[in-house]
């Protein structure tokens, strides 16, 4: 008998997960990833904002108020590269230019552009 065979124990449990799911658009990963990541050179960027994407969906709710250090911590990015990012999300109009994050009020509005509402029926 192998005198290693007593040491081995055999473990069955259920394991519960308390996951929630995140969908994204096609458009994120099909066109958005490429063009922040491979054309812009800003993998970052696309890291801040998946992330506050999926916030904005956790609160049902296209902003969320989360500062610089929050954001960095929890995406392991350093705070002056999320800084970078949420310059480069605003100029893209991924994030909304017109709402100022602020120390007291750190708010960043997500914008979804390829998923605008159709303006109606076309006028001839």
């Amino acid at each position: 008998m192998d005198p290693r065979a007593s040491d081995r124990v055999s473990v069955k449990g259920i394991v519960f997960s308390d996951m929630q799911r995140f969908t994204i658009d096609a458009y994120v990963t099909d066109v958005l990833m490429p063009d922040l990541v491979g054309h812009d050179r800003r993998p970052a960027a696309f890291v801040v904002y998946l992330f506050l994407l999926r916030h904005c969906q956790q609160v049902t709710r296209d902003s969320v108020s989360m500062s610089l250090q929050t954001i960095a911590t929890r995406t392991g990015l350093s705070k002056s590269s999320v800084q970078s990012s949420i310059r480069h999300l605003r100029r893209r109009h991924l994030l909304d230019p017109d709402v100022t994050a602020t120390i007291s009020a750190p708010v960043r509005r997500v914008l979804r552009p390829w998923a605008r509402r159709p303006q109606g029926p076309a006028r001839t």
